[in-house]
């Protein structure tokens, strides 16, 4: 019973039967899909996917003499996992062979000065002014727009530290000061290049290593030979 092909050689079927218990008897069983609906057989062929994954990665970290630490699993953020799909952010959080083999394929990878200048030109924002309060209370920080007009309108008339009574309102102008946004992109775009070149080179090496076996659905089927395609 195979799981599936890599480089011609058969995978074991069991890997994915006890990945599939442990779901099932796991502390999320409760979310998962009927046994036997349609939505069952599309999650045994998701995690079939991403036991062939992590298999992929264990051979060429083993191609590359990459050495493979940290056995525990990973977690990825909602963005970093969306941008690598979810058998691919799957197979990384569970497998130190993925991590590693990620780290080997996007060591070098850079986001270009057009990346740059243009993440740049859609998230700067203009310096923007921000007054020193005090209230009865305390100090804070505050966007004058975002005050209640009437008290906005008399910190604005008032000399510096004097303190204004407005509505229910009482608060004194201290100082404002600008705000300036340096924020450094490129840590944040360096990793989102690495994660598509990783998508990338994990795509080309799925089409020309693996084959996924058809009627995974069905555990205990034998694999017809003629029952293959690539993946």
């Amino acid at each position: 019973m195979t799981l599936g092909l890599l480089d011609g050689r058969p995978l074991p079927r069991t890997a994915l039967d006890l990945r599939l218990a442990a779901l099932r008897t796991g502390p999320r069983s409760t979310a998962l899909p009927q046994p036997g609906s349609s939505e069952d057989r599309q999650l045994t062929r998701w995690v079939a996917q991403v036991l062939l994954t992590e298999a992929l990665c264990e051979t060429v970290a083993a191609e590359r003499a990459l050495a493979v630490s940290s056995p525990g699993p990973a977690r990825l953020d909602q963005q970093a996992a969306v941008e690598l799909g979810s058998i691919t952010a799957a197979a990384y959080e569970g497998s130190a062979a993925v991590r590693a083999v990620y780290a080997s394929v996007t060591a070098d990878v850079e986001p270009s000065a057009a990346d740059l200048a243009h993440y740049r030109s859609v998230t700067t924002r203009p310096p923007a002014v921000v007054w020193r309060l005090a209230l009865p209370d305390g100090e804070f920080d505050a966007d004058p727009d975002t005050l209640p007009a009437a008290l906005a309108e008399a910190l604005r008339a008032a000399a510096p530290g004097e303190r204004v009574t407005a509505g229910p309102w009482t608060a004194a102008l201290l100082s404002p000061h600008t705000v300036t946004d340096d924020h450094d992109p490129t840590p944040a775009l360096k990793e989102a290049a690495r994660r598509a070149a990783f998508v990338r080179w994990l795509d080309h090496e799925r089409a020309r290593r693996l084959t996924l076996v058809e009627g995974l659905e069905h555990p205990g089927d034998p694999a017809q030979p003629d029952n293959h395609h690539r993946h």
